[in-house]
């Protein structure tokens, strides 16, 4: 017998998140008899007690700070998801064709769509070296998406290792060099609307691009510094309705 099917979202915490109000619109809208879930896990630890307390569960989002831990979880996973090494969708596989039969888990990531279907318009020659604010799993899309789209990429974090510079690195010539900056990090989002990334605003120009992977507030601490020096700005809202679009075809492929 065919189950209420429920879709859902798993991090911690999930107060800021959007798609639950999405995809319920969805479905009211299209008569789909499903509901999509929060499931706040305070430690990936409890993903499977999730699909033991949900057995109608039909697939599943990820987002921080999963999307790097829910890796081992997964039975399968799709080459770019692989590729980039971290995963924002989960596509639960029947083996028996019913709700309430074995499963396994697929890992996706459609933040590669999103970001990359987003930013790509906004593109322009000058455009063609980026830094990236950030080195979580988000991170790992973003420079996976820009490299597609012939941008290099160099990571920016608290801390130096091979291959990520600190904030304190960042130098009026490499400001001039990188006219892309992505904010991948968490730093604005609301509640903490007061905080945003460390970097030398100053050095901005019309000529950059600051795009914030952030969508509430609309309008981020970091956009509206970089707007004050004449940078054009843009938040995350597009890029997650276009993964979000992206998640169900995966589910009901």
């Amino acid at each position: 017998m065919k189950r209420h099917k429920i879709y859902g979202l798993i991090g911690y915490p999930l107060g800021h998140s959007f798609s639950r109000g999405y995809f319920n619109d969805k479905f009211a809208a299209e008569g789909i008899d499903a509901e999509y879930v929060n499931f706040e896990i305070p430690d990936i630890g409890d993903l499977m007690e999730v699909f033991a307390e949900n057995p109608g569960l039909a697939g599943l989002n990820v987002t921080i700070p999963y999307k790097e831990q829910v890796i081992p979880y997964m039975d399968e996973m799709d080459s770019e998801a692989a590729g980039i090494g971290a995963v924002n969708v989960i596509k639960i596989i029947r083996r028996d064709g019913r709700d309430d039969g074995d499963f396994k888990l697929k890992g996706y990531n459609s933040d590669v769509i999103g970001f990359r279907d987003s930013i790509s318009p906004l593109l322009t020659p000058q455009r063609d070296k980026a830094l990236i604010l950030g080195t979580g799993g988000a991170s790992k899309a973003v420079a996976y998406a820009l490299s597609t789209l012939g941008v290099e990429s160099l990571f920016v974090s608290r801390s130096a290792r091979k291959g990520v510079i600190t904030y304190s690195d960042l130098t009026p010539e490499l400001m001039a060099e990188r006219k892309v900056i992505v904010n991948t990090t968490p730093l604005g989002m609301y509640p903490h609307v007061d905080e945003a990334p460390d970097i030398p605003y100053e050095y901005l120009t019309p000529a950059h691009l600051c795009y914030d992977l952030l969508y509430n507030p609309d309008v981020t601490l970091f956009m509206h510094k970089a707007s004050e020096h004449g940078a054009e700005v843009k938040n995350g809202l597009e890029m997650l309705l276009l993964q979000a679009f992206a998640s169900w075809n995966i589910w009901n492929s």
